[in-house]
């Protein structure tokens, strides 16, 4: 497969923005796509967040592997030491244990200031991750519960507010975009498989066959009949066009089309709950 250019023009200066936002709250939520759970951490991301306390949350959990998810947030539990929690961007039943597990995660701040003889305020909270792992679902999740914004704070722009999640919780409704650092081809591909790279930065068609070929090696049967292949027929763009009649005038296989239904089948769930990042690797 070719080399996936992307440049995210100036990653210090990127950097030096999130860390701007991060001076101004106590605790971080950072978002990973539970599809890749390991693909979407930012290698930096300790030297980037430093101390402050942070619950991960594996988002998009409704369309990986159940199984994999668990054993994910377990290893990364162990790995960082910090909570780890699986969520979905479309259902609402996790919203208590997230806002728990922030005002948990805000207390030992809150009593620093009380002995400090300040009086107690809501605990401010950002969410961090790469692009499209749903950071603005999560926030849209805390938020839709949420009835009052609470204004700008010092040093930030006047387009990002303070959200009053609940009396114990200001959530900066702007997301922290970390800047992709593609210097691991292999993760450059994950990322691309979830719509996290620009287009501009890949051929379809190459993407689409890296993707064929991982998910035939963790899920060959499940891809199989999802796509009408025979068993003895060899995963490829064209043998899946002609299963799925999705031909061109002649009756020759539609590569372009197919290529871009199977990225599409895989980024909406249509095709299974597919984890690509194994822990043992």
């Amino acid at each position: 497969m070719s080399h996936i250019h992307w440049y995210p023009g100036h990653i210090a200066k990127a950097e030096r923005k999130l860390k701007e936002q991060l001076s101004l709250v106590d605790v971080v939520i950072e978002v990973l796509d539970a599809r890749i759970p390991h693909s979407s951490i930012y290698p930096d991301i300790k030297r980037l967040l430093g101390e402050i306390p942070r619950l991960i949350i594996l988002n998009k959990s409704d369309l990986a592997d159940d199984v994999k998810t668990k054993l994910w947030i377990k290893e990364l539990k162990e790995r960082t030491g910090h909570v780890v929690v699986a969520s979905s961007s479309h259902k609402g039943n996790d919203y208590s244990v997230i806002v728990n597990k922030l005002i948990e995660l805000g207390k030992p701040k809150m009593l620093k200031l009380m002995q400090k003889g300040l009086l107690p305020r809501p605990v401010r909270v950002m969410v961090v991750g790469m692009p499209n792992v749903g950071k603005s679902s999560i926030i849209n999740k805390l938020i839709k519960k949420a009835k009052t914004k609470t204004g700008a704070k010092a040093g930030v722009t006047r387009m990002q507010q303070w959200v009053r999640v609940n009396p114990r919780i200001d959530l900066l409704d702007t997301p922290g975009i970390i800047p992709l650092k593609l210097d691991n081809q292999l993760i450059a591909q994950k990322l691309a498989f979830v719509n996290s790279v620009s287009e501009n930065a890949y051929q379809n068609e190459e993407v689409a066959n890296e993707l064929i070929q991982i998910l035939c090696q963790k899920y060959k049967e499940k891809f199989y009949e999802y796509y009408n292949l025979e068993a003895d027929k060899e995963a490829t763009l064209e043998n899946i066009a002609l299963a799925r009649n999705w031909l061109v005038s002649g009756s020759a296989p539609d590569i372009t089309r197919t290529a871009a239904y199977i990225l599409k089948d895989f980024r909406d769930g249509k095709a299974g709950k597919f984890t690509l990042d194994d822990i043992d690797e």
